[in-house]
């Protein structure tokens, strides 16, 4: 078989190929790596870390529903403080791309991630902003439903770092299109394309909810499509770097988002069925390339062909 080139960079940055995980989806530190070798994978993201320790959301906060799985973890996390302390020096011995995401209640909370992080460089090689969490009362969207607030986090994060930024948006947020544009302009370097959609699911016996925030992020295959649909239309409008997750599980799921010219793969929920999904995704991507006879991952990155314009060149239109 052969040799695929599957190098990613950007902004300076070399990813030794295009997989990674999704936030809080990879445990927090050394926990997956009996299972999945980091060295083998692009990056690492991080579970979202804030400024305070959070306890999360109380129990039950996950549950599996069609075509997927709802969550309402809350972003329980240990905080700042104790990220500095007992993971990034695990991870400055780590040979792969760390990067971090963080979440706040209000621009200084960021402002304060972003600062302290940045002295963290070179362990740190970005910063991914969760601005748009679905299931936090104090924060994510319910907060940063006023998009100047969106760009007031994005701007003071911007102020305080050198770091490249990924904004990591969802739907739930609005017009995902236009507030891609205006993060952009804000200071972003690329995006994470999408977060989790909120959900229900209900206990018919006890007539209850089966999540006990009642709502959840739902992630999973059963979101895959909307995924594509924001990816295509947001690389329509801007050519920025985008993180892409949404349901990829199989190494044609990493394929239809790289046609539509994502820069990562974040593999998520495919990981609780399968720790070990980001290797075997990997495999079928570079096997995929083989067949086709791609002797570099930029052959097949944004190759998507528009079946309108190529129906009217052939009609001669």
């Amino acid at each position: 078989m052969a040799k695929v080139d599957l190098v990613t960079r950007i902004k300076g940055i070399e990813f030794r190929n295009p997989l990674t995980v999704a936030s809080g989806t990879f445990g927090v530190r050394d926990e997956m790596e009996a299972l999945v070798p980091y060295e083998k994978i692009g990056a690492i993201i991080t579970k979202t870390i804030t400024v305070n320790p959070r306890k999360g959301n109380p129990m039950p906060r996950i549950c599996e529903t069609t075509g997927g799985m709802l969550n309402a973890i809350g972003l329980q996390n240990k905080g700042l403080q104790d990220f500095i302390e007992n993971k990034i020096p695990y991870f400055a011995k780590v040979k792969t791309p760390l990067i971090v995401n963080i979440a706040g209640e209000a621009a200084g909370d960021f402002e304060t991630l972003a600062k302290a992080l940045d002295k963290q460089q070179p362990v740190i090689k970005a910063l991914e902003l969760n601005l748009s969490c679905p299931n936090v009362e104090a924060g994510g969207v319910s907060f940063m439903r006023k998009r100047e607030r969106i760009v007031d986090a994005v701007k003071a994060v911007r102020d305080a770092t050198r770091l490249p930024l990924f904004a990591k948006l969802s739907p739930e947020l609005g017009d995902v299109v236009d507030i891609a544009g205006e993060l952009i302009r804000a200071g972003v370097d690329g995006l994470s394309l999408i977060n989790t959609l909120k959900g229900m699911a209900i206990d018919v016996r006890t007539r209850k909810s089966r999540l006990a925030n009642v709502t959840g992020g739902l992630s999973g295959p059963a979101i895959k499509p909307v995924a594509l649909r924001y990816l295509y239309e947001v690389r329509k409008h801007y050519d920025v770097p985008i993180i892409a997750s949404g349901g990829i599980a199989t190494g044609r799921d990493a394929v239809e988002f790289l046609i539509l010219g994502a820069s990562l793969l974040a593999v998520g929920t495919a990981t609780f069925a399968n720790p070990r999904a980001v290797l075997d995704i990997l495999k079928d991507l570079t096997v995929f390339c083989a067949e086709e006879k791609l002797t570099s991952i930029d052959a097949l990155r944004g190759s998507f062909v528009d079946f309108k314009k190529a129906h009217t060149a052939e009609c001669g239109g």
